[in-house]
């Protein structure tokens, strides 16, 4: 098939280009580089030997991504492209909203318009808000939210379901992730965000390249064992390849189905970075900084419905991950 990925030069998005490209799948990544980096495509076909078709365009600019749509044939979307950080959501709602919800909605008004009927949509646990006990489960109550990232993950969620219930013979799967980290085994496509890192493990990389001078953990005080926030971290590449599988699901399926991707553990932030410096033989500098707005204190998957649909379960391991970073991160810094 001919996948368009939004988004597809991110961290998220050029793996799952990685295992649609090894699948036989052609691709196409639409994004604006807002905080991604061009060398990922090249990095992408170094991996693959396969080079995708890259537009550098805005994915709420209709006419940038009809002008995609009319050279190349789509077959299905994994939609991607969206800001992702909470604690920046909370400073800048407005630009999350704008960005967020008008990606998507312009991106299905150009499917409609084109006969796109199959979508993978990057959703996330942040959808079962604060007040859901973990670990979660899909059909409990996904219509709260801590954070502006997560009220437009909320929103989009909704939009998509009323356009499945308006439009029957569309295909939506709505991927509820959590914590992905970790990097491709090559070293050559990681997570490299433009400026300070927003998420944990990029932050963790930078300054174990001495970068940055020291790790500053964000709350030490919640109800969690060591005090520190609990996540359940998952593998890119287990979560992209968890991508793959929902595209093959969306074209067996009709209407919308939300399903869960994570590995059913809660790992808090100073087990993650003790984890890094025993698989990696370093010490971290780190601080305990206060509670970042935004944040809960602990929350990890019930993933047997991924299971189930897709038959797609984790691999990694939390020591694959924190490798794989550093890996990555050394390469990043040469």
């Amino acid at each position: 098939m001919n996948i368009l990925v939004t988004g597809g030069a991110g961290y998220i998005g050029s793996h799952t280009t990685v295992e649609l490209l090894n699948a036989g799948h052609k691709v196409i990544i639409a994004d604006n580089l807002y905080n991604a980096h061009y060398t990922a495509v090249s990095n992408i076909a170094k991996i693959t030997g396969k080079t995708p078709a890259f537009y550098q365009i805005n994915c709420a600019c209709r006419n940038q991504l009809r002008h995609v749509f009319t050279e190349q044939k789509i077959d299905a979307v994994i939609h991607f492209a969206a800001y992702k950080a909470v604690g920046e959501s909370v400073k800048k709602p407005l630009e999350y909203y704008r960005n967020n919800l008008d990606s998507t909605m312009t991106l299905l008004e150009v499917m409609e318009e084109f006969g796109c009927k199959s979508l993978v949509f990057s959703s996330s646990a942040t959808v079962y808000g604060p007040n859901n006990p973990h670990p979660y489960k899909e059909e409990m109550p996904a219509i709260q939210s801590s954070s502006p990232y997560g009220w437009t993950k909320v929103m989009n969620e909704r939009i998509l379901t009323d356009y499945c219930t308006a439009h029957p013979d569309f295909s939506a799967v709505l991927l509820r992730y959590f914590n992905p980290i970790g990097a491709h085994e090559s070293g050559l496509i990681g997570d490299d965000p433009n400026g300070i890192p927003n998420n944990l493990m990029p932050y963790i990389g930078r300054v174990a390249a001495g970068k940055l001078e020291k790790l500053t953990i964000f709350g030490g005080d919640y109800d969690t064992p060591d005090g520190t926030c609990q996540r359940d971290y998952l593998h890119v590449v287990d979560l992209a390849v968890g991508h793959l599988k929902a595209l093959e699901y969306a074209a067996e399926h009709k209407g919308v189905e939300a399903i869960n991707l994570g590995t059913g553990n809660g790992v808090s932030v100073l087990e993650l970075v003790n984890a890094f410096q025993k698989v990696n033989g370093m010490k971290l500098p780190y601080v305990i900084g206060p509670r970042r707005d935004g944040d809960l204190p602990a929350f990890w998957a019930d993933a047997s419905k991924a299971k189930e649909l897709l038959g797609w379960e984790a691999t990694h391991t939390v020591e694959d991950m924190c490798r794989s970073s550093w890996q990555f991160a050394k390469n990043a810094s040469i």
